[in-house]
């Protein structure tokens, strides 16, 4: 049985594209954004259910776009990221949610990684919830040469399960395997006490190293604040790219959703 996509956005240019209208995108955040390529998935392959159930969130490097956020580490190409809409949190809050890394991208030398960020209105990091990175030995979260996270994940650490690749949203890459380090983590609990009573979002990311040839993704479910969810908003859109601003940029790939 083929996966249903329910709210996948997928990009088309990067470069000059991207840079012209992040010029005019504003510097604080307003409603859920989707830089690359974003979606909603049920089972598949070798990417059950999480421990919530149901459907689950991701991000794929498959349709990335060059200049989409990441943690800037060097050697970062094509990538995409999921802001969510803003939220309130009072101070004691946990904030606690699931995801799973899978690359078909085994090598050391394409080291990709994906990440989830607790971020202020204004865009600024106020904390760095996890990191999983592609690794030929040992473990593959948190994330080799990435900054420490600030969360508690369960397992503390995890290695990759080899082969695990058969996931619609690595595109072409679905099953397949370069070098040792190619698989999936499993789902892996993240869970964050927020110290200050605010309004914060979620951004969730995935990016290619050195090349952008050989895909990874992440899954990620289950998200409370305070024990309460984070829903996306009920007016999700047909796949489809963004009216670019007037700039007359066909297939930049990024779109904020509002509220209904």
């Amino acid at each position: 049985m083929n996966p249903i996509y329910t709210t996948t956005r997928k990009s088309f240019l990067g470069g000059a594209a991207l840079l012209a209208a992040t010029a005019l995108m504003p510097q604080t955040a307003s409603a859920s954004l989707c830089i690359g390529t974003c979606g909603t998935l049920g089972p598949d392959g070798d990417v059950t259910s999480s421990p919530q159930g149901g459907d689950y969130d991701f991000v794929t490097t498959d349709g990335g776009i060059v200049g989409a956020p990441n943690l800037g580490v060097g050697g970062e190409t094509n990538g995409s990221v999921f802001q969510t809409d803003i939220f309130s949190a009072m101070a004691g809050d946990l904030l606690d949610f699931y995801f799973n890394f899978v690359t078909a991208d085994g090598s050391s030398e394409f080291s990709d990684y994906a990440w989830a960020r607790l971020l202020n209105p204004d865009l600024t990091e106020s904390a760095l919830l996890f990191t999983a990175r592609t690794v030929t030995i040992g473990s593959t979260v948190p994330g080799f040469g990435l900054p420490a996270i600030s969360a508690t994940i369960t397992p503390a650490s995890a290695d990759i399960i080899d082969n695990a690749t058969d996931w619609s949203p690595l595109g072409s890459d679905s099953g397949t395997c370069f070098d040792l380090g190619c698989g999936s983590t499993g789902w892996i609990r993240s869970e964050f006490e927020i110290a200050s009573a605010g309004n914060y979002l979620l951004e969730f990311g995935v990016t290619n190293i050195s090349d952008d040839v050989v895909n990874t993704g992440l899954a990620y479910d289950g998200i409370t604040v305070g024990g309460e969810p984070i829903e996306p908003p009920s007016d999700v859109p047909a796949p489809a790219t963004l009216a670019l601003f007037g700039l007359g940029l066909a297939g930049l790939g990024w779109k904020r959703r509002k509220k209904a």
